[in-house]
């Protein structure tokens, strides 16, 4: 896909993943829709950055738990700018326990209305523009959380709600590929520990012992977190050059579903 003259949505723009994301695309002349809700000590440094940018882009307060305004949102953005061909579907609640507190039955709704619902509803608003695109590209965001679980060196930082709903997001990208096709292509980032998700530049992380970070960093491959320029890189392939790829989920988390173990040398064998 030639991506200057396009318009995609990012949720979350207003820092870490998503803002990156964003920029990154405005890089390569993407016109952009960028929502924010909370973090509002960084939205002048949001709108700094993105006025530097050569591209047009719209900054959208906008709380994606009101599912009923949703679709307001969608017009907000194909009004200013006519169209829509990209949705980077970044929308999450942490799924912390050492940061969250106390596992109560609100924690679990909101894990799962954010990190889940949000989704479905923000893609459903904004198929039928995608679709007249005719080169529609969806990126859901997700975490190994739907994997992995509440276990091993992870379970300081995924609860169960959270891990829940992001399996949940796996199942979503399948069904909206096979809706979107053969104008649309669906797929989904299944991220590990990186930066600022869980990573070393958020609250929850700074919470850990070292040797519960040391657990974690040992228990990933290669032996780091991830960066957002890791996570921008693979937005870009998605996009510009994996024109045959749909309904695939993409699991960036350096190695830590298959765990720190190593490989160790053949047996001999008795025969």
């Amino acid at each position: 896909m030639k991506l200057l003259g396009k318009v995609a949505l990012v949720l979350g723009a207003v820092k870490g993943i998503g803002k990156g994301i964003g920029l990154a695309l405005a890089n390569e002349g993407v016109k952009l829709g960028l929502t924010y809700f909370d973090w509002e000590e960084s939205l002048a440094e949001m709108k700094q950055d993105f006025s530097e940018t050569d591209t047009e882009y719209l900054i959208i307060k906008s709380n994606l738990l009101e599912t009923n305004k949703i679709p307001e949102l969608i017009e907000k953005v194909v009004n200013r700018f006519g169209r829509l061909d990209i949705l980077i579907n970044n929308i999450e609640r942490g799924g912390w326990p050492v940061v969250h507190g106390p596992y109560i039955q609100e924690q679990w709704d909101l894990e799962l209305a954010t990190t889940l619902r949000a989704k479905q509803w923000v893609f459903d608003s904004a198929l039928p523009h995608l679709r007249a695109s005719e080169d529609g590209v969806v990126i859901n965001f997700s975490s190994i959380a739907g994997m992995v679980g509440r276990s091993g060196p992870a379970s300081l930082i995924f609860n169960d709600g959270y891990a829940a709903a992001n399996r949940g997001v796996s199942l979503l990208t399948e069904t909206w590929a096979r809706m979107g096709a053969p104008q649309v292509r669906v797929n989904e980032i299944m991220l590990g520990i990186v930066e600022t998700r869980h990573g070393d530049k958020t609250r929850g992380w700074g919470l850990l012992t070292q040797a519960q970070k040391q657990a974690i960093l040992g228990h990933t491959l290669l032996e780091r977190t991830g960066t957002i320029e890791d996570v921008t890189k693979t937005v870009l392939y998605i996009i510009k050059d994996a024109s045959f790829m749909t309904g695939s989920v993409i699991r960036l988390d350096g190695g830590y579903v298959l765990g720190g173990e190593k490989v160790g040398p053949m047996p001999e064998g008795v025969l």
